[in-house]
C-alpha cells in the first residue's frame, strides 16, 4: 500500500513579541493539494518563536491523527525552527527547548522532513495565526475532501498537463496564472471604450462590489469551493492603471499579499477612440473602423496595433513566468491582455484576440510549465458575480 504524503504548513505570530500570540497550521494532501485540516490556536502572551513551535505541534498532531503512518513534509518561513528541528542549530531558549522536545517525541519513528519557504508562500498558516490573535480562541476545521471531488477536478492533474496528448517533456515547475479582469468603471457602465490612454478611471461603486466578490472567490483557491483544486495564490501582479490597481488592492488585502506592478499589462491603446462608444467611432471614423476590425497591423488614430500590443504582452507574460516560477499568481489586467495570454497559450494568433469573452472581474486560469507548455483551465468564469 502506497504511503500517503502530507504537507504541514505552520506559522506563528506575536503582537508585541512577547505579546498576544497565535499559531496557525494547515494539513494538506500532497498528491491533490487539497487542505484537509485548518488549525488556529490562541497562545496567550508569548514570543513569535514559541508561537511557531506551537503551530508545528498542532499541525503535526492533526497530520498524524489523520494518518499515523503518513510521510509528512513540514513547510515554514521560520528558518530558526526549520534549522533547529533539522538538527543543524541548537535550541537555547528554555521555553523553546521544552517545545522542541515535544516535537521530537511526536515525530520519533515517523517520516518527517523540514523545508523552509518564503513568507509569501505561507499565507494560509499566517492567516490562521492572525485569526487566533483576533478571536482569542482555538478552532480546528476538518474539511471533507470528498466534497471537492467533482467533475472540475476528477480528471485534473495537479502538477502536470492533464491531457495525455500533451508533450511529456515537462522540465520546469508549474506556474498557475489566475487572470482577473478589473471591476466596472463609469466608462464600462456607459459602454465606452477605455484603453491604455485617455482617461484612467477608478472603480465605480459596482466595480468595488465586483472586486470584493472576486477576492472572496480567489481566497478559496486551494481550500474549498469550485476551485479548491487550484493551488492557493502566492502573488498578485497588476497592470499600472487605476482600475486594475484598485481591484488588485482588494484582492491582495483579502489574501494577505502585496501587489507588484507589471507595466506591460497596460490595456491596448485606442488612441483617439478612447472615451467613445463603438457606434460613435463607427460614425466618426467609418472607413478606418471597418479596416481596423480583424486587422493585425492597423491601429486606431494615435493608438496601438495588435502587432505592437502582442509584442509587449509576450514580454509581460515572460516577466511574470520568470519572476514567479512555480507559484500561483493572480494577474489583474484588462480585456486585451487576458485575451493575449489565452491566445499565446492556445497559439491562436490574431484570432485569439477577439474570440474570447472577458467580463468585468471574470476569472480565467492558465497553467504554464515554462513559456512553451500551457494548459487552459477555464475562461471567463463569472459564477461569483
Amino acid at each position: 500500500m502506497t504511503q500517503q504524503k502530507l504537507v504541514v504548513e505552520a506559522d506563528g505570530g506575536s503582537r508585541g513579541n512577547p505579546g498576544p500570540s497565535g499559531s496557525g497550521a494547515v494539513v494538506i494532501d500532497a498528491e491533490t493539494g487539497l487542505v484537509i485540516t485548518e488549525i488556529s490556536t490562541f497562545g496567550g502572551v508569548a514570543t513569535n518563536n514559541v508561537a511557531e513551535y506551537k503551530a508545528v505541534l498542532a499541525g503535526l498532531t492533526e497530520a498524524f491523527r489523520h494518518n499515523p503512518t503518513a510521510s509528512v513534509t513540514v513547510r515554514m518561513d521560520s528558518k530558526l525552527v526549520v534549522e533547529q528541528m533539522s538538527g543543524n542549530w541548537k535550541i537555547k531558549h528554555p521555553d523553546m527547548q521544552v517545545l522542541g522536545i515535544e516535537v521530537q517525541r511526536l515525530i520519533a519513528g515517523k517520516d518527517v522532513t523540514w523545508t523552509w519557504i518564503p513568507r509569501e508562500q505561507n499565507t494560509l498558516a499566517d492567516a490562521l495565526a492572525n485569526e487566533a490573535m483576533d478571536s482569542e480562541r482555538d478552532v480546528i476545521r476538518h474539511i471533507d475532501t470528498r466534497e471537492v471531488v467533482s467533475s472540475a477536478s476528477l480528471e485534473y492533474n495537479p502538477v502536470l498537463p492533464s491531457s495525455l496528448r500533451a508533450p511529456g517533456n515537462v522540465n520546469e515547475p508549474m506556474t498557475t496564472l489566475i487572470l482577473v479582469r478589473h471591476g466596472r468603471t463609469a466608462l464600462t457602465e456607459a459602454h465606452k471604450i477605455s484603453g491604455g490612454g485617455g482617461d484612467d478611471p477608478h472603480l465605480s461603486e459596482l466595480g468595488n462590489a465586483d472586486a470584493n466578490a472576486v477576492a472572496s472567490l480567489v481566497s478559496g483557491f486551494g481550500r474549498g469551493g469550485v476551485f479548491s483544486h487550484i493551488p492557493a495564490a502566492t502573488a498578485v501582479v497588476s497592470s499600472p492603471m487605476n482600475r486594475t490597481r484598485d481591484t488588485a488592492k482588494i484582492i491582495s488585502q483579502k489574501l494577505g499579499l502585496e501587489t507588484s506592478v507589471e507595466e506591460n499589462l497596460r490595456e491596448i491603446s485606442f488612441g483617439d477612440w478612447d472615451g467613445q462608444t463603438n457606434d460613435q467611432v463607427n460614425e466618426l471614423w467609418p472607413e478606418q473602423f471597418s479596416a481596423w476590425r480583424g486587422s493585425w497591423e492597423l491601429s486606431p488614430p494615435n493608438g496601438e496595433s495588435l502587432e505592437v500590443f502582442d509584442s509587449r504582452i509576450r514580454v509581460a507574460r515572460q516577466n511574470i513566468l520568470q519572476k514567479f516560477s512555480g507559484e500561483t499568481v493572480v494577474v489583474v489586467a484588462h480585456v486585451m491582455p487576458i485575451r493575449g495570454f489565452v491566445s499565446l497559450a492556445l497559439e491562436a494568433g490574431a484570432a485569439g484576440y477577439w474570440v474570447t469573452q472577458v467580463a468585468p472581474c471574470s476569472v480565467t486560469i492558465v497553467r504554464h510549465w515554462g513559456p512553451d507548455q500551457s494548459e487552459l483551465v477555464t475562461t471567463n468564469f463569472t459564477g461569483h458575480l
